[in-house]
């Protein structure tokens, strides 16, 4: 956690650890409570119910606390979403195809490659379409997944700012071998990445253009 591995990741796992936190408080505040109830409103000191009418603060207090709460964590979660859909100017496009049990990433000028290579602090936006079922392209390092659905194009877009290896995930059961469908993103330098670049155009007799300025 908090390895700030894309855009999202930080603040997803500040979201997740201010939830679990606000849930163990309401957990603990519960079970005390009810500890307090059994021992003060045993048979023992109480042999005869007493038939409470209601309690307007008390009543108050459980609607509005848990109301909060609830429209707190909607306010993260909603922050969080806008930050996934708010695509950069200038990213640049790859286009995803999943099907039964792989993924294929296309680059602008038709280079295919079945591992996502990418340089570093550089913004990519993903173009995701399904060849046959539903699937959902997962980057747990990256805090990020979206359904890859067929007849429908959806977007996802991150960047990375360390040279790194990070699992590729199918998170939609797709059929026998979906447990198979792994593949990676590597992330390189601007550099690095434009030799490959370059080197996998020529291979598949591809036009080269640079997609990031070089650095030395």
């Amino acid at each position: 956690m908090f390895q700030g591995s894309s855009p999202f990741s930080d603040f997803v796992d500040t979201t997740f650890l201010a939830i679990v936190g606000v849930s163990l408080l309401v957990l603990v505040g519960l079970v005390a409570t009810m500890v307090v109830f059994v021992v003060r409103y045993r048979r023992s000191r109480n042999p005869r119910a007493t038939n409470i009418e209601g309690n307007v603060p008390l009543e108050l207090a459980w609607t509005i606390v848990p109301l909060v709460l609830f429209m707190g964590m909607f306010y993260l979660g909603w922050k969080g979403y806008l930050k996934t859909v708010d695509v950069p100017e200038g990213a640049v496009p790859i286009k995803v195809t999943a099907r039964m049990w792989a993924w294929t990433f296309e680059y602008p000028n038709g280079l295919q490659t079945d591992t996502l290579y990418v340089p570093v602090n550089t913004p990519m936006k993903l173009t995701l379409t399904s060849a046959d079922v539903n699937h959902s392209l997962y980057i747990p390092a990256f805090r990020i997944k979206k359904d890859v659905i067929p007849n429908r194009e959806n977007v996802m877009w991150f960047t990375t700012p360390r040279v790194a290896s990070y699992d590729i995930a199918c998170a939609e059961y797709c059929g026998l071998r979906h447990s198979y469908m792994y593949t990676k993103v590597v992330a390189s330098d601007s550099a690095d990445f434009e030799r490959w670049y370059e080197e996998m155009s020529q291979k598949q007799s591809k036009p080269y253009r640079a997609l990031v300025t070089r650095t030395h």
